[in-house]
């Protein structure tokens, strides 16, 4: 593809876009109430929609391909941000954040996920621009982190990084209402919330390494690869509400997105002789997804079969011994 040249107000819509989508987010999730998963879905289904409407004004600007690589772009990175839930999940979980305050860490995190984002992606295009040789060192990034989600579960990743802060970092295990740090015999103290929210923040930037290389695999174009990942991960917190009681029975999903990054890495390493459209990234990006998710949906409806026949079996049992009992004492 011919590189676009994007003009000052493209971007300035952009920025328009995102400072309204986090105004309205912050206004409406104003208070201590939590979202039912109902809402939580209406709301992930509407981020969906924002960004699909700023897909459309790409690719009316810059061109179809354009619009099909914010597509994908886009796509990649919502499938990748599903383990980054995951992971919020186990650090909410093992510091005790009551649900009530998961919302305002989440808001922080995103906010600087925004910033550490932009950093790596300007960074990289800029390396790419420079050196198209890096292409190929982020490819191999790619097929090496597939392996290690493989390998390594993130209960070890997340208990190594919250161990380390804990270690080095003066904090209090209480909570103190929505205070991030608090003062206790005049000593200044993190609280659990600030642990939480620098374990996201020092979360995001490894994940970072690997989905915004996985992003130069669709288009090395700086302006489609910070907006498609800024508009995803804008929903991340409804969509951690809605996804949040059932991450833990999508045994497979690591799998799938293990095989994103690996095809996206792959994608990079064969740039030279092979060229794959966008639209056939979306389709591989997809179908990885809907495997593992439906592969994982249906091991758990075959575990809770075996687990009622079980349990059925042991009733059987039990009220058998209760009849041979009573036999007996007749």
């Amino acid at each position: 593809m011919t590189p676009i040249e994007v003009p000052f107000w493209a971007w300035a819509t952009l920025a328009l876009v995102v400072t309204v989508s986090v105004f309205i987010d912050l206004f409406a999730h104003r208070g201590d109430h939590v979202d039912s998963r109902k809402r939580a879905l209406a709301w992930t289904i509407g981020w969906v929609v924002v960004s699909l409407l700023f897909n459309v004004y790409v690719a009316i600007y810059f061109g179809l391909e354009a619009g099909e690589q914010f597509l994908a772009a886009y796509l990649l990175e919502k499938s990748l941000s599903v383990d980054n839930l995951f992971v919020f999940l186990l650090i909410f979980s093992m510091l005790r954040i009551p649900r009530t305050e998961q919302r305002r860490v989440l808001t922080w995190g995103i906010a600087g996920a925004i910033v550490t984002r932009g950093a790596l992606i300007f960074a990289g295009a800029a390396a790419v621009k420079q050196w198209h040789e890096v292409l190929y060192l982020f490819g191999a990034l790619l097929v090496i982190a597939a392996v290690k989600l493989l390998h390594e579960p993130e209960e070890e990743q997340e208990n190594r990084t919250l161990v380390w802060l804990s270690r080095h970092l003066p904090w209090s295990k209480t909570l103190d209402g929505h205070k991030f740090f608090t003062r206790k015999n005049g000593r200044l103290l993190g609280t659990p919330l600030l642990l939480a929210l620098i374990a996201i923040e020092l979360t995001d930037v490894v994940f970072a390494i690997d989905s915004v290389p996985a992003a130069f695999a669709v288009t090395t174009e700086p302006f489609i690869i910070y907006s498609s990942n800024l508009l995803a991960i804008l929903g991340l917190r409804a969509l951690y509400i809605v996804l949040a009681g059932v991450l833990a029975e999508l045994k497979y999903l690591r799998f799938g997105l293990a095989a994103v990054l690996a095809f996206a890495g792959m994608k990079l390493l064969l740039s030279k002789w092979i060229h794959v459209p966008p639209l056939v990234s979306v389709g591989v990006i997809a179908s990885c997804i809907t495997i593992a998710v439906v592969a994982s949906v249906r091991a758990r409806s075959r575990e809770r079969v075996v687990a009622a026949a079980a349990a059925a079996t042991a009733e059987s049992v039990a009220d058998a011994d209760d009849d041979d009992q009573n036999a007996a004492r007749s």
